[in-house]
Parts: structure tokens; C-alpha cells; sequence
């Protein structure tokens, strides 16, 4: 044991000395626009509760309710006896929302992502991924055994290029499924995928398409059903994956797609027959969501996001930052080293603000950031006093600032 404890110990000091060591903080309030930490409350820019629900009263009454009427706990599997009232009318709800013929929630997004990928491919098929698609899409890829090729960030051409040589594998008899996977709005770069035209390519090579809407659901298209929807190609893409636990304000992931998908993931997706069910509470929650982002209310949340979101790109564009014209809730604000973006992230604690850095692996080596996100629950208030503190940074030199 004590070899054991000195090479922990001899790793953490490895990384530590990368800049690149983690803690994690305890919050002593509800998600929200103003948090508690450590006896101070602090502006939060660093949240995924983008509509402001994770602390909604709607929400916050259906958990009591399922905890009411169904305890604490789900006590068992899906399969076995833990497929409780709360799960079926959260995948109903999900199904009809996103337009699909069916749906299926996991324990967290991971979760899923793991399941879903893992059940579908086997070591005879082909993955394609964008370079910067979530970590659970890449180890899912890995795990199942399938051959991983890799296109840089929204390259067409060399997706395109990828599939041509899947193709030619087919033709030289090799039985192969081919799935491309992609984040519909990525997680750190806060940009969108070019959804029509990597179905077009799908579509022209046979391959099938998953998309993961975690940072798009309840904030994009007509009904705020996602990417998906705003680019008219929802009926197009076979694997539609989101998370409940960011714009949705609960807890898990889900899939959405076909009545065989389904039942197939029911079946095979071992994430989902291996684990206890969600709890009830969270299952609740995500349905109230759902009801409430159909509501006017809801629509009224995203709306002002959106406003917020275009008063903070121009504010910062006309304070210096390289920020690109693309509506997302999320705006990195690219510092590069390790080191200066801990410290800038720090110096704004201290100021009243809780952005931590982000550094690798989350993200590519050199490009550490403060990863700005917003909610509809900010105000103007707020963001004239952040404004006003990314300003006053003592150690953010304009010189820092670079994409």
C-alpha cells in the first residue's frame, strides 16, 4: 500500500507541475446565476443550466411529488423491477418532443454515449468522428472494437475522403456498418456542426448518422427541439442523443430515434441493462421540463438567452476578444497557457466570478480558456460587472487574448 500511495502521489506531482491539476469545489447553493462557494457568492458564467431550470419551482414540485409517490430510489434495473411510471412518461414525453417514434433515457449522458455506440458497433465496422466530439463518443468508439478514423473539426472534404474508403472496403466484400458521429453545438468551442451537408455525405456513402444534441436541446429549431430541427434534417439522422441535465435542468441522457432503435438499445445496450434506474425524482423533473419549454414561459427563457447571448458577443468583440458571429450559449475566451488562464480564472474568483479554466485534456494542449456560459437567469446588471472585472484582470494582458 504504501508503494501504491507514492506513485499516486508521484503522478498527482506530475501533473501539478503541468499546470493541470483538479480539485473539485464545493457549492453550497442551488444551480443559478449567483452561486455559493466557500461563504462567497460568486457570478456563475459556468454553468449548462442555459434556461435557468435546475432551480425552477415546476421541476423542483414534480421531484417532490416522485419522491412522494415513489421513494427515493428505483431499487433494481430497468429489466428487472426498476422501470418505474416516472421513466416510461419521461420517454414519451422525449419522444414526442423531439419528433421521434421512440426514446430511451440512460443515467447520464456517458452512459449513453457507451451503451448506444457500443451496442450498434462491432469490430467488422467503421466509426467516424470529428476531432472534437465529446470524450464518452471517443472511449464509446474505442471500447467497441469498431476500426475509429478521425476527421478534422467540420472538414467535409476530409470526412468525405474518409467515406470514400469506406466505401471501397465494401466493394472489396468486407462487411462493414459505417457510423458517423458528430456534437450538433460542441461543448468547448461553443461552434455548429454543418448537420445538412454531413447528412448529404451519409446519405451519398450509406452510412448512418449520430448526432449529440446535449448543448443544443431546448435552445435550438422552431419547438427548441435542437441543431437538428433548425437545420430541417431530424427525419434524416438515426442516433439523436441529449443530455437531461443541462438546458432540461435534471439529471441523465437519453436516445431518440426509431421503435427498433429502441427496443434494440433495451436489449443490448449494457450501460442500460447493467445499472440501476435513474431515480425517479430526475426522471420527474426532466418531464416537467419538457412540458415547461413547450410552454410560453419557455419559449420567453430562450428568447432571452439569445438576447443576452448577442449582448455579450458584441460587448466583448468591442472590448478586444476574438469572439466569432456564431449564436451559442457557449463563448471561449482562448488565453493559451495553462498557467495564465488558472491564474486569470483565480484573479476573478477574487473579483466575485466563478469561470474556472479549462485546460487539457478537456481541450487541445495551448489552447486553455475561460469558458463563458450563459443563462437566461443572467440580467444586465450582470454582465455590465462582468464586463467590467475581464477589463480589470491584473494578470490578462490584451497581448493574452488570441484564438
Amino acid at each position: 500500500m504504501n508503494d501504491f500511495a507514492a506513485e499516486l502521489n508521484r503522478r498527482l506531482d506530475d501533473i501539478r507541475a503541468d499546470g493541470l491539476y483538479r480539485e473539485l469545489r464545493r457549492i453550497d447553493s442551488p444551480q443559478s446565476a449567483h452561486i455559493e462557494v466557500g461563504g462567497k457568492t460568486l457570478l456563475n458564467f459556468s454553468s449548462n443550466d442555459y434556461l435557468g431550470l435546475a432551480n425552477h419551482s415546476a421541476l423542483k414540485e414534480a421531484a417532490a411529488k416522485a419522491v412522494e409517490k415513489f421513494g427515493c430510489g428505483s431499487g433494481a434495473s430497468r429489466l428487472i423491477c426498476g422501470s418505474l411510471a416516472p421513466h416510461h412518461e419521461l420517454e414519451a414525453a422525449l419522444a414526442d418532443f423531439k419528433g421521434a417514434e421512440a426514446a430511451v433515457s440512460f443515467s447520464s449522458g456517458y452512459a449513453a454515449a457507451i451503451g448506444t455506440i457500443c451496442a450498434l458497433m462491432s469490430k467488422d465496422d467503421v466509426i467516424v468522428i470529428d476531432k472534437l466530439v465529446h470524450a464518452c463518443v471517443v472511449d464509446a468508439a474505442r471500447l467497441s472494437g469498431a476500426k475509429l478514423r478521425v476527421f478534422a473539426h467540420n472538414d467535409l472534404a476530409e470526412l468525405e475522403d474518409i467515406l470514400r474508403w469506406t466505401d471501397q472496403r465494401k466493394a472489396d466484400s468486407e462487411r462493414s456498418n459505417v457510423l458517423i458521429i458528430t456534437e450538433s453545438v460542441f461543448s468547448m468551442d461553443g461552434d455548429l456542426a454543418p448537420l445538412a451537408e454531413i447528412v448529404a455525405l451519409k446519405e451519398k456513402y450509406n452510412a448512418w448518422l449520430m448526432i449529440d444534441e446535449a448543448h443544443a436541446t431546448g435552445l435550438f429549431g422552431k419547438h427548441q427541439r435542437g441543431l437538428a430541427e433548425a437545420a430541417g434534417v431530424s427525419d434524416k439522422i438515426e442516433v439523436q442523443m441529449g443530455t437531461l441535465g443541462k438546458a432540461l435542468g435534471s439529471a441523465g441522457g437519453f436516445i431518440c430515434g426509431s421503435r427498433a432503435l429502441v427496443d434494440f438499445l433495451v436489449n443490448r445496450a449494457r450501460s442500460f441493462i447493467f445499472s440501476t434506474a435513474p431515480v425517479p425524482a430526475a426522471a420527474a423533473a426532466a418531464h416537467a421540463a419538457i412540458k415547461l419549454l413547450q410552454s410560453a414561459e419557455g419559449q420567453k427563457r430562450c428568447r432571452q438567452l439569445w438576447s443576452l447571448v448577442d449582448q455579450t458577443k458584441t460587448q466583448l468583440g468591442e472590448k478586444g476578444w476574438p469572439v466569432s458571429n456564431i449564436r451559442s450559449p457557449i463563448i471561449p475566451l482562448i488565453i493559451g497557457d495553462e498557467a495564465c488562464t488558472l491564474a486569470t480564472a483565480a484573479d476573478l474568483r477574487k473579483a466575485g466570478f466563478f469561470i474556472p479554466a479549462i485546460r487539457y485534456p478537456t481541450v487541445a494542449r495551448g489552447q486553455a480558456r475561460l469558458r463563458l456560459t450563459l443563462s437566461a437567469t443572467h440580467s444586465a446588471k450582470d454582465l455590465d460587472q462582468l464586463f467590467a472585472a475581464l477589463a480589470n484582470v491584473p494578470s490578462l494582458t490584451p497581448e493574452m487574448r488570441h484564438v
